[in-house]
C-alpha cells in the first residue's frame, strides 16, 4: 500500500471487488454499496458477476453509503439483506424512498450530522454525480440518479467518495466547493455496455479517475469499482498505468483487500 500524507489522513480502506469498500472515519464504521453475493448474472444475463462471494466477519457497520439502489452491481441480494441491520442508509432521495425503514435521501449539496462516538459530529454531504456520458437529462431516465458523498469532521482528514459517476464537469464542481480533498474513493473500470450511449464507459475509465485525482488535489485515491464484474473493461494495471502516466502514481493506494 503507498504511503500518502501525514498519519492522520491514512485511515486503513479494506476493498471487497466491485464497489464495496469498509473504512472507520471517526470512530464510525462506513462500507460503501454493498455486493457480497456469489458469482452469477443478473437482469436476464445483463449484468455478470465474475468475482467470488465475500464470506467475511465486517464487524460493526454504522453507515452503508450507497450510490443508488438500481442495480445489482451496486446493491446485490445479500447487500439488501445487510442494509435491515444498519442503522442508516445514506443515498439518493428515489432510493430512500424505494428502501424504505433506516435509508435516508440526501439531495446535492445537503447534509447530514452524524454524531461521533467519543464526542463532536462527521457531516456526511450528499455530492451530485451522473451515471453515463451527457447531461443528466440524457443520462437519468436510462440509468437512474446517483449520489456521491464527501465526508468532513473537525481534527479529520476529508473524504470524498464519487458512485458511479461519469462527469469531470461534477468533480471540478465538488473541488470548488470542497477544496482539496484527503483521501478520493473513486469508482472505475470503465464499466461498457454496447446498447448504451454507442458503447461509451458509464462510469471513469482509469486516465479520467487519474484526472479526477488531480482536479480533487487528492492526496490519496483508493479506486474500487475495477473488478469483479463482466462489464468492466479496465482493470488494476490500467489504473496504476494511468496514475503513472498522469504523474500521480504515488497517490494511488489499492487498499487492503477484505
Amino acid at each position: 500500500m503507498t504511503t500518502v500524507g501525514t498519519t492522520q489522513q491514512h485511515f486503513p480502506v479494506r476493498v471487497f471487488g466491485g464497489p464495496t469498500a469498509l473504512f472507520e472515519y471517526g470512530g464510525l464504521r462506513f462500507l460503501t454499496d454493498p455486493t457480497f453475493d456469489a458469482p452469477q448474472q443478473y437482469q436476464g444475463g445483463m449484468l455478470t458477476k465474475t468475482g467470488p462471494a465475500v464470506v467475511a466477519d465486517l464487524g460493526r457497520i454504522d453507515v452503508v453509503l450507497l450510490s443508488h439502489d438500481e442495480h445489482p452491481d451496486n446493491l446485490d441480494d445479500s447487500g439488501r439483506a445487510l442494509l435491515a441491520d444498519v442503522p442508516l442508509t445514506l443515498t439518493t432521495p428515489g432510493g430512500a424512498e424505494r428502501l424504505g425503514n433506516s435509508a435516508r435521501g440526501l439531495a446535492d449539496w445537503e447534509s447530514i450530522e452524524l454524531d461521533r462516538p467519543d464526542g463532536g459530529t462527521i457531516t456526511v454531504t450528499g455530492v451530485p454525480a451522473i451515471h453515463g456520458p451527457g447531461t443528466r437529462e440524457q443520462v437519468e431516465p436510462i440509468l437512474g440518479q446517483v449520489v456521491g458523498f464527501v465526508l468532513t469532521g473537525t481534527d479529520l482528514p476529508s473524504v470524498y467518495v464519487s458512485g458511479d459517476n461519469a462527469s469531470l464537469d461534477l468533480v471540478r464542481e465538488i473541488a470548488e466547493r470542497s477544496g482539496p480533498v484527503d483521501t478520493a474513493i473513486l469508482y472505475a473500470g470503465a464499466p461498457r455496455f454496447p446498447i448504451l450511449f454507442d458503447g461509451a464507459a458509464i462510469v471513469f475509465d482509469s486516465a479520467q479517475a487519474a484526472e479526477a485525482a488531480a482536479i480533487l488535489g487528492a492526496r490519496r485515491v483508493v479506486p474500487v469499482h475495477y473488478e469483479g464484474w463482466a462489464h468492466f473493461t479496465e482493470g488494476r494495471d490500467d489504473l496504476v498505468a494511468a496514475f503513472a502516466a498522469a504523474g500521480l502514481g504515488d497517490r494511488l493506494d489499492l487498499g487492503e483487500l477484505g
